[in-house]
């Protein structure tokens, strides 16, 4: 629900506008719209976020080869950033597209041939929903309005939506696939495109897990230490289901893999194009075309090695989705307001908005830090279906573990589900720069129609109208 509503929100409003401003980086906008501060703004939340988010995509690949493999974590990081560095330092944008395709395709094949002989192990694909459907792992999300309930109705729907256009539309390492191609048209079939990509996914990483219990549903992997953590338990049902077919666990691994590299390849190209168009153009002397190809491939070597250093920091951080979603949200959130500020809201000035999009930071990054750091101690913990492991057929060392946990000790806030840290962090924003527009009572509005979407486009040219008829029947 929340990737279509992000689908209709950026092909009627985000590009249109920067389409028609025909810019680079989706930053630039914000220093049309507002002012070189709110582009340095901008820029230096999605470094942030960039710096967060790339780590946990180096890990991720590393725990699946030290799952299927038994090779250190810490043996496999180096090599993957290096290959990748290798390739987006030299290749540029045009590299990482072409890899891209070539590494979906591969992962997508690697997941269809798990969920297909997993289904055949496990007894076909009416077993597996009877065994989940059996066990309640099949359900409608709640339609409580509690907000600390994780999948909720409305946190599915409306929380998710901030966390989709956070993520897609303020996101350079997306927009500039978008802004990339020549018109308008083909940008929004792109977007649709996109859509029905991530509907495949996701629904072949739901059944993947549906699977994985079907498989499990009498021997825990985690109560019988089969799997340490939960991002083990893929990898695991992996080398179950495909170990007697040779070759089929290396597919798998190079499916994590090519994942993990499209995404590190398109975070350390987007944030080189910041870098250059954002950092550097604003402040510094015109370079060279030599110059400017050795200052993108310095960012990419040195963001690589960064994150490569930080993926000893996300091992001790718990569950990988999860924490990903976390950080992500509570970055994106504020440029999310600040954006829709710019696009919707043509009284809203640069002051106004940045100060908004510092204190909504500051908020959205307390409220994840504590979040994350409560489940950290062990503070924080959530209800989890039961587990069983009544029919292992080997042994292991049973320890008593409990379904329910209460979680009073942690503030409400704290505990809300981690789907409305986007919308926290943008609502925080957008109420923040409205008190002080009214406060200040500086209501001066920029009415270059490009500026703003296509709805408040007609009411910019009725109020115009409205202001010339009116001066030019003042007396004189």
């Amino acid at each position: 629900m929340g990737a279509l509503m992000m689908s209709v929100i950026i092909s009627h409003t985000f590009l249109p506008v920067l389409h028609d401003l025909q810019i680079t980086s989706a930053y630039e906008y914000l220093e049309l719209r507002y002012d070189k501060r709110l582009r340095m703004f901008g820029s230096v939340i999605f470094s942030l976020y960039l710096m967060v988010w790339l780590p946990i995509v180096i890990y991720v690949p590393a725990l699946a080869f030290n799952q299927v493999t038994g090779v250190n974590i810490h043996i496999v990081t180096p090599i993957v950033c290096f290959v990748c560095i290798f390739y987006t330092s030299l290749g540029g944008l045009k590299a990482v597209v072409w890899t891209d395709v070539i590494q979906t395709f591969v992962m997508i094949c690697a997941m269809i041939l798990v969920i297909i002989q997993g289904s055949n192990t496990v007894g076909g694909f009416d077993e597996v929903f009877k065994r989940n459907w059996d066990t309640g792992r099949i359900e409608l999300p709640s339609a409580s309005l509690d907000l600390t309930e994780r999948h909720s109705l409305w946190s599915l729907s409306i929380g998710s939506t901030f966390y989709w256009i956070g993520n897609i539309a303020v996101n350079q390492s997306m927009m500039q696939r978008f802004l990339s191609l020549p018109d308008l048209k083909s940008s929004k079939r792109a977007v649709w495109g996109f859509l029905c990509g991530v509907i495949f996914i996701v629904f072949i990483c739901a059944y993947s897990g549906l699977v994985a219990f079907a498989r499990y549903y009498d021997c825990d992997p985690l109560n019988s230490k089969l799997a340490l953590a939960k991002d083990q338990i893929l990898p695991l049902l992996v080398m179950d289901v495909l170990a007697e077919w040779k070759g089929m666990p290396g597919l798998f691994v190079a499916g994590v893999f090519s994942a993990a590299l499209s995404s590190l390849s398109t975070g350390l190209n987007s944030m080189a194009a910041v870098v250059l168009e954002d950092f550097w153009k604003p402040f510094f002397r015109k370079l060279t075309q030599r110059e400017t190809q050795l200052l993108i491939r310095s960012v990419v070597v040195i963001l690589g090695v960064i994150c490569l250093g930080l993926v000893f920091v996300v091992e001790r951080l718990g569950s990988v989705l999860q924490l990903t979603m976390s950080l992500s949200s509570a970055s994106m959130g504020p440029l999310t307001g600040i954006f829709l500020m710019g696009i919707f809201l043509p009284i809203v000035g640069s002051t106004a908005a940045l100060s908004g999009g510092i204190i909504g930071l500051f908020c959205a990054w307390w409220l994840a830090a504590q979040s994350q750091l409560a489940q950290a101690k062990g503070l924080l913990k959530f209800n989890e279906k039961p587990r069983f492991t009544h029919n292992c057929t080997y042994f292991f060392e049973s320890i008593s573990y409990s379904t329910e946990y209460t979680t009073n000790e942690v503030p409400y806030l704290y505990r809300i589900s981690y789907f409305w840290f986007t919308a926290f962090g943008c609502i925080i924003t957008v109420s923040i720069a409205c008190i002080i527009t009214f406060i200040v009572n500086n209501h001066e509005v920029h009415y270059d129609e490009r500026l703003y979407a296509p709805v408040v486009r007609h009411w910019l040219v009725k109020k115009r109208r409205v202001n010339e008829v009116y001066l030019n029947n003042m007396p004189d």
